[in-house]
């Protein structure tokens, strides 16, 4: 299979570096799932970790969305956001009306007061390529509800305003108990996810502790939904009586609308309809992905290999973990002879390596492969070198190319969609180099500026 990789020269501190370019980045995803499906065509035995943790949180979205009344409450969360996004007009009464909810919440107890505290902003905008940006969206609309309901009602009670049909079709939407319910439900879960993906989006993971991460996040999602349908539907109740959105009966007959009422064949209750159809869909939808990316295969792997890592080897060198990878995932790379060895070259290994002062600089475990070629160590314990090369060409994906989308959002606005390819490809260069950009004084940039200017003059 053929794949060119275009890059942009670019030169720093005086040497030539090549960077990818802009239509690389592009394909990336593609090749990646292309290159994966032909190694474990051609080897069996060689394992890909397919966690992708840039993209986990949008694929948990994803995943909610596949549940029809949760797919069709952020259509409609969007269609909020860009209401009262549509105007400076409409953001000043929207401020205005935060200020009034906190100053009467305040009046009566209702809210603590202090520094950083009811602080007034916007409705965040969900958008595709921004990590957490779902999470943060359904955040502040809850916590903006009322004041989101005043503004819209204020375009509502204008009439002549072009916006007054969409502003009524908002409120009815927001002001229903499913949309409510389905706030609440996706901020808990979401929640729980945040964390794990803001870790998995680190630059330098921690492979140990985050799949400690996933374990514990998926622990926390099963007992939101074996324990916490009591306390999420109190709580969507609570919210509901505050501001007098009617609750149903939950012990009626749940009648679908339109043309699905006439087809319904089931005889269930409202309660049965948001506890089984919404509440739990919702939640095994996530479980299910989690489970998908993050199998117990996957991650017992993960964390076997972490034993290798030398920030885990300078704590505590776990011999029985580096020989239980061998004997359980690479049993045909090793002879039954070498795996007998393998223990005793690794005993040997923590006395001889680990205890080296220049082995307590390394911290990543491609650095730890060079340094043992360099020292010559790697044909003293072969089979612990060979076992480090097996670990490195486990490829477990970061979060640098969904960096560089959301570089290429922040740079190519639209204000600036007519920008040449050439130029935001420098641009963005500038953006994601930001560390080698950093390093330029203005005095070289000067001089760089002059020398060219120079050259032209000269042709």
């Amino acid at each position: 299979m053929n794949f060119s990789i275009p890059t942009v020269q670019t030169v720093v501190n005086g040497r030539k570096k090549q960077v990818f370019s802009v239509g690389y980045l592009q394909h990336l995803f593609t090749f990646v799932v292309q290159v994966s499906y032909l190694i474990l065509k051609d080897c069996p035995y060689a394992y890909y970790v397919h966690c992708l943790a840039h993209r986990l949180q949008l694929a948990l979205v994803a995943a909610s969305r596949e549940v029809i009344p949760i797919q069709k409450f952020f259509t409609k969360l969007t269609f909020i956001v860009n209401i009262l996004g549509a105007s400076c007009k409409r953001n000043d009464e929207f401020q205005s009306a935060q200020a009034e909810e906190i100053a009467y919440l305040t009046s009566i107890d209702e809210l603590e007061t202090g520094r950083g505290l009811n602080q007034i902003g916007t409705l965040q905008r969900a958008g595709d390529t921004r990590w957490s940006s779902h999470f943060r969206s359904i955040s502040s609309l809850r916590q903006r509800f009322s004041p989101t309901c005043q503004v819209l009602m204020n375009i509502i009670e204008e009439g002549k305003s072009p916006q007054a049909g969409d502003a009524d079709s908002a409120y009815e939407s927001m002001t229903s108990y499913q949309f409510v319910f389905i706030l609440h439900l996706m901020e808990e879960i979401m929640e729980n996810t945040n964390e794990l993906c803001l870790a998995l989006q680190s630059q330098s993971q921690d492979i140990l502790n985050a799949m400690n991460l996933v374990s514990s996040t998926k622990a926390f999602i099963q007992k939101l939904r074996d324990d916490g349908w009591d306390t999420l539907f109190a709580k969507v109740n609570s919210f509901c009586e505050a501001r007098n959105i009617d609750i149903p009966d939950m012990n009626a007959r749940y009648v679908g609308r339109g043309g699905r009422a006439r087809h319904q064949q089931n005889d269930w209750t409202v309660q049965h309809y948001y506890k089984v159809d919404i509440f739990y869909a919702a939640i095994d939808s996530q479980l299910q992905e989690l489970n998908n990316r993050f199998n117990e295969h996957a991650v017992e792997l993960l964390i076997l290999s972490s034993a290798l890592d030398p920030r885990e080897i300078s704590k505590c060198f776990k011999i029985d973990d580096v020989c239980q990878l061998v004997e359980k995932f690479y049993p045909h790379d090793f002879a039954d002879h070498e795996k007998l060895q393998l223990k005793k070259q690794l005993e040997f290994f923590e006395y001889d390596v680990v205890q080296d002062q220049e082995f307590k600089s390394i911290s990543i475990m491609s650095d730890l492969s060079q340094w043992l070629v360099r020292t010559r160590r790697s044909t003293r314990y072969p089979l612990v070198y060979r076992v480090i090369v097996l670990v490195l060409t486990l490829p477990v994906s970061t979060a640098t190319t969904e960096r560089s989308f959301s570089a290429m959002r922040i740079v190519k606005t639209r204000l600036r969609n007519r920008m040449e390819n050439d130029f935001l490809t420098d641009s963005l260069l500038m953006y994601i180099e930001k560390e080698i950009a950093e390093k330029f004084t203005i005095d070289s940039i000067i001089d760089d500026f002059r020398d060219m200017q120079e050259r032209r003059v000269m042709f």
